[in-house]
């Protein structure tokens, strides 16, 4: 009984922690969580991590996928209907995640 007393403040903590993380991306962010994530930790096999990645990768990332100089079938879709105001802010968003180094 006495663990539950403190799990349940503990998953709220959790939850209220993941919602922050979405509310503060930017609205165009959703589409690219299925894959990348909100937490910018890959939840496809094939996607990479975006947490903390080289903002002006992604926006030249992003850039090259919209008008083709890059390619792949759901990145080219993805990336199509974005404005540079849109790449500059999701870029911005994936770059800010922390992300923590793991010394083995």
């Amino acid at each position: 009984m006495r663990a539950s007393k403190f799990l349940l403040p503990l998953l709220l903590a959790l939850a209220a922690s993941a919602a922050s993380a979405q509310s503060a991306a930017p609205a165009k962010a959703a589409q690219c969580f299925t894959c990348h994530g909100a937490d910018g930790i890959a939840k496809m096999p094939d996607a990479p991590n975006l947490a903390g990645q080289n903002e002006s990768y992604l926006v030249k990332a992003l850039e090259d996928f919209r008008s083709g100089r890059r390619e792949n079938e759901v990145m080219t879709l993805m990336a199509k209907p974005l404005s540079d105001e849109d790449i500059r802010q999701l870029a911005a968003y994936y770059n800010g995640i922390a992300i923590e180094v793991k010394k083995k």
